[in-house]
Formats: C-alpha cells, structure tokens, sequence
C-alpha cells in the first residue's frame, strides 16, 4: 500500500535529511586511501549518536536475506553495486570508487541517501561514470512531479544510461521511503514515459540510478547474503536522494545539506 506524508512528516523528514546529508559529508571526509571500511561504520555510528539519529539499518533484515544486516550503513567498492558489508579487511586504495548508503531515523520518520566517491584519484573513465550517475539522479528528480508517472522516473535514468553507454541495473530499483526503510512503490531504474502510478502530492520515493561501466547483469554473494556485484566485474556507481512531491507539484529533494533546526 502506498503511503502519503503530511506536512507534519514532511517537516520530519526534511529535518531527518539534513542531518542524513551532514553525515554523508562528514564520512566523505574520512573516505581516504588506508581508511578501512569498518572505520567508515564506526565513524557513522558515532555521528548517528552526536546527532539523535538511530542507525535503521542495523539489525534490519529484508525480505530477501537470510540474517539481519550486521552494520550501519553500506559500503560498495569497485564492483559492488550495493549492500557491500563494512570490513575491517575492506582498506580503501588509490584510484578505488566506495559507494556509500545510508539510512536513518530521525523523529520517527526514515531518510535514505546515497553517493559513490572517488578513493584519491581515478581513472577519467571511473570519473565519468560518477558523473553520469550523478547526473542521471538529478534528471529523475526533475521528472518527478505531480501528474507524472513512475515510468517516468525510469525513462529519465534509462535515457541518460544508454545515451552516455552505460550498464543500467534492473535487478534492483528504489521505493518508498518514510514510514519504513522500504514501502511501496518500487522506482524501477528503466521505464516507459506515462506507464504506472500516478505521482501525488506527499508521495516519498528513494530514487537511486545503478550505473555500470560493463553489462547491467548482477549477482548476488551467497557467503554474507547481501553484497550485489557486477556479473562481469565492470565498475558501478549508485547515487541515491530521498525525495517528497510537493503540494505546488514539483519534486522536493530532502536529503540535501541545509542548515540544522
């Protein structure tokens, strides 16, 4: 069932994504070669508490996995998409790309946010396939408004993917966010203008490309039940910002940094 948010939520969250987009600056920082993903974590553990944030992934099990997840955010490297588990074997290199996901909760109401960043320099095609990410989010966000259609959404990031030759995932999307760490819709990353559910005031979506240098084929690891990597081994980059329809119609991001209340 899909959920609309009021004001009141709405107010919540724009204050729960300021603090998520503090956090993810913060760890930015830190993200440097020697650093070990696990670091990473703690650092993010540490500035959940500073900052009255709960920390929702942790413990959280979906529906997919056989346990609950172990940490409080993601770490991807390199060929992993999504959901890579920090590690304290897991160090940062030179020329490395470290997807960072995060989720909190924050006044009772959940934020989701993503980026993926360069590990000192890269690689001109690793910069650009950041960039494209990138770009491919802020063109969804503009699709996203009152009267439109998921499809849309999709089309926006599946249009940009092909049109710079690059892999779009399709074996993952985003979804509703703000009640619970996944609701209802799924926001796939491919679409066709005009196709499924209408866009409403109040309606909360994580919206979330999945680039890849190489083929969109992904596969899941068997051993810690979570990380998602590139079938071919290709590079990956996954941007992700939360974001409400707004009752003028148009597409509000609420996880970008502004100052605290």
């Amino acid at each position: 069932m899909i959920s609309l948010k009021t004001t009141e939520n709405i107010v919540r969250m724009r204050r729960g994504g300021a603090v998520l987009a503090r956090i993810l600056d913060e760890l930015s920082c830190r993200a440097l070669p020697g650093v070990s993903t696990e670091e990473l974590n703690d650092e993010a553990l540490a500035r959940m508490e500073r900052y009255d944030a709960e920390p929702v992934l942790l413990g959280y099990q979906p529906t997919f996995a056989r346990r609950p997840y172990p940490a409080a955010i993601c770490t991807s490297l390199n060929d992993e998409v999504v959901h890579g588990i920090p590690s304290a074997a897991r160090i940062l290199r030179e020329g490395d790309i470290l997807g960072i996901d995060v989720s909190i909760g924050y006044e009772g109401m959940i934020v989701d946010s993503a980026r993926t960043l360069p590990i000192g320099r890269v690689r001109a095609e690793a910069r650009a396939l950041l960039e494209a990410a990138q770009d491919a989010l802020a063109a969804a966000v503009a699709a996203s408004r009152s009267g439109a259609h998921l499809g849309d959404i999709g089309a926006a990031i599946e249009s940009l993917a092909r049109a710079r030759g690059y892999g779009v995932v399709t074996a993952l999307c985003g979804h509703g966010v703000g009640y619970a760490v996944h609701e209802e819709p799924m926001v796939p990353n491919v679409g066709v203008p005009g196709a499924g559910i209408e866009l409403r005031s109040g309606l909360t979506l994580a919206i979330e490309p999945m680039f890849t240098l190489g083929s969109s084929e992904v596969v899941f690891d068997e051993e810690d039940g979570y990380t998602v990597r590139t079938k071919d081994g290709s590079l990956s980059a996954h941007f992700e910002h939360t974001v409400v329809i707004t009752e003028d119609g148009s597409a509000e991001i609420l996880t970008l940094p502004h100052p605290i209340e």
